[in-house]
């Protein structure tokens, strides 16, 4: 499986087209406010992605619920999340196969293959093996 090519839109109204994510890692993380394991994890995900984003690692943060947006905020504060939130949509709900489970994260490597999807939380140490490998 490929990287879609598609442009994801961040809560902020940033696109990320989808010719700007070619030769880049990226890591498309499906997740929700109220799930317990994607709160788990994103403490994980906010210390790959500062580490790795200057090494042409992307990561999105594709949200499948749609808190009020001060809701948001105060969530993103407080689990300190740096990394792009991407509103889920019918588009890129579909180009991921409408994930069963949350979270479920995809990885791809520079040439937008698919290198890992992982239903369930992803830990620290999991996520860096993979990003290790692919940004050598």
């Amino acid at each position: 499986d490929c990287l879609p090519k598609l442009d994801f839109v961040d809560h902020n109204g940033i696109v990320f087209a989808a010719p700007s994510l070619a030769g880049k890692v990226v890591v498309v993380n499906f997740w929700a406010t109220w799930c317990k394991p994607c709160q788990k994890e994103i403490p994980d995900f906010n210390r790959v992605y500062t580490a790795y984003k200057d090494r042409g690692v992307v990561f999105l943060g594709v949200m499948t619920d749609a808190p009020e947006p001060g809701i948001l905020l105060n969530f993103m504060s407080d689990y300190e999340m740096t990394y792009p939130v991407i509103p889920a949509t019918n588009d890129n709900l579909l180009a991921f196969g409408y994930p069963e489970a949350i979270p479920t994260t995809f990885i791809y490597d520079r040439a937008g293959n698919r290198r890992t999807m992982k239903r369930g939380a992803l830990e620290e140490k999991e996520l860096r093996e993979v990003i290790d490998e692919l940004v050598r």
